[in-house]
């Protein structure tokens, strides 16, 4: 173990973390009729958790379950009635414990069987507005095999993939992505009614102009921080990759005011409207954005590197997002789900992955096939064996 991870660890024994500053881990997930699961509660005692067991014994449906305590459908984008467990009682629920140190929270996501398409989330003993509420309190990045042809996939995989990132820093991100999304909508709604209200279209068109601008300016300031954090030190166990958008908002932003961009597109959509009414959506915005990534050292666009390049590539991305996170000593503890993450990786590389998430002190959760593949981490870690509907404990 590294002179540094020696002293995270000390630390975060001591009640400190040394990314967040101060001791935020899950120490308790409770997880009722969801997926696989009857009921099964699982305590952690904040080390890295290593769930390991063959396919199908259920170990990403606990990634699963611990992601949906966050903004969004969870790592597998999953509808709301996928979710509860086949013959069971039609709802489902989430909870989890949090431990920052010196007090604990607790969070909870599910659905009721008499109404099984509404989430209900709660923090403490309140009920929250929406799985948007907990972004304040954590956040959340994931690396799953469905994303292993991200640079080879459409431009949505990868905007999304950057929303997430761009989440982590900044949970009024969601929030404006959806502002957008709905205001969008909206107006396609009224293009394909024919409305012919001038001022309605253009106060939703403002509307969405606004948040368009915003989403856009946060994706740009999420690649500056990407590229300070790649450093070049770990080149040669995950490439760093070189990465730029490629939008005509992002693109505007890098030599106008984003009030003068916002101005702009509001100007744009008004001109647009029967061309888009014509075409069914809106033709120009950052829902059609994209992210592009260059392998740094060989100058090759990541769609055109083999697949080991690109899985390190991408392993690469958010290792570079939670140093920056480390750096900016963010309030809300980063969580990080990686399912199936050392399954292509050498023993070398394995070893340089788990030393460097150790050092970055950040609570992880990793899935595994077998438990040989989380050697390198030792008494590190916390290992648990998925088998019969629950999760055991095993020894290193």
């Amino acid at each position: 173990m590294s002179e540094a991870a020696v002293k995270n660890w000390d630390e975060r024994e001591a009640g400190v973390d040394p990314a967040s500053g101060a001791c935020a881990r899950i120490r308790r997930l409770t997880v009722t009729d969801f997926r696989s699961y009857a009921r099964t509660e699982i305590d952690f005692d904040g080390r890295p958790a290593a769930i390991f067991g063959p396919n199908g014994a259920g170990k990403t449906n606990i990634l699963e379950a611990i992601s949906l305590i966050g903004p969004g459908r969870g790592i597998r984008g999953a509808k709301l009635d996928e979710l509860p467990r086949i013959d069971g009682s039609g709802g489902w629920a989430v909870s989890a414990r949090v431990d920052d140190g010196e007090d604990e929270r607790r969070f909870g996501v599910g659905a009721n069987a008499s109404n099984p398409s509404r989430r209900v989330c709660r923090i403490d003993d309140a009920d929250a507005s929406g799985p948007g509420a907990f972004a304040e309190h954590l956040r959340f990045m994931w690396l799953t095999p469905a994303q292993d042809r991200l640079f080879m996939e459409g431009a949505g995989e990868r905007r999304r993939f950057l929303d997430r990132m761009t989440l982590a820093h900044d949970p009024m991100h969601g929030r404006r992505s959806n502002a957008y999304e709905q205001a969008m909508r909206q107006r396609q709604r009224l293009l394909e009614e024919g409305a012919r209200d001038d001022e309605w279209l253009g106060a939703v068109e403002a509307q969405m102009a606004e948040a368009g601008a915003a989403v856009a300016a946060a994706r740009r300031a999420m690649t500056s921080r990407l590229a300070v954090a790649a450093v070049a030190e770990n080149d040669d166990v995950f490439p760093a990759a070189d990465i730029s958008l490629d939008g005509e908002l992002e693109e505007a932003l890098g030599a106008q005011t984003q009030e003068a961009v916002e101005q702009e597109f509001v100007v744009k959509l008004k001109n647009r409207r029967r061309l888009d009414a014509e075409a069914g959506r809106a033709l120009c915005g950052p829902h059609r954005s994209d992210l592009i990534a260059v392998h740094r050292a060989k100058g090759r666009p990541a769609k055109l590197c083999s697949t080991g390049e690109q899985k390190a590539l991408l392993i690469g991305l958010v290792l570079a997002n939670a140093r920056a996170l480390a750096e900016k000593n963010a309030g809300a503890p980063l969580i990080l789900l990686l399912d199936e993450i050392a399954a292509h990786l050498d023993p070398d590389r394995r070893a340089a992955l788990f030393s460097i998430l150790d050092e970055l002190g950040f609570q992880t959760f990793m899935t595994g096939t077998d438990k040989t593949l989380f050697e390198a981490w030792g008494s590190r870690a916390q290992h648990f064996e998925a088998r019969d509907g629950a999760l055991h404990e095993t020894l290193t």
